[in-house]
């Protein structure tokens, strides 16, 4: 729905979100550096983070950020349903 994590903070529907789906590489701000911006805030949705590039230093950083999970892609749809329900609370 954003352009950019620059997009996403500034667009006043941080506070109203409850999940978030980022890319890892985006033009500008990264979607970890995002997501350690909102940790800053006081206010980190239930992150899921997906990536053409994971590595497993990647996935450390991302994890021990409090994301749910760093997907690679291409990914399945049934991953990302499972991921959307324990973000969500949906059993």
């Amino acid at each position: 729905m954003f352009e950019s994590a620059e997009e996403f903070l500034m667009s006043g529907a941080v506070g109203d979100t409850s999940c978030l789906i980022s890319d890892v590489r985006m033009p500008g701000m990264s979607g970890v550096e995002m997501h350690e911006r909102l940790l800053a805030q006081g206010h980190a949705p239930a992150t899921i983070f997906i990536s053409a590039y994971p590595t497993p230093s990647l996935h450390s950083k991302a994890v021990s950020n409090g994301a749910l999970v760093l997907l690679q892609k291409p990914y399945q749809a049934a991953v990302m349903t499972h991921w959307l329900s324990v973000a969500l609370g949906d059993p």
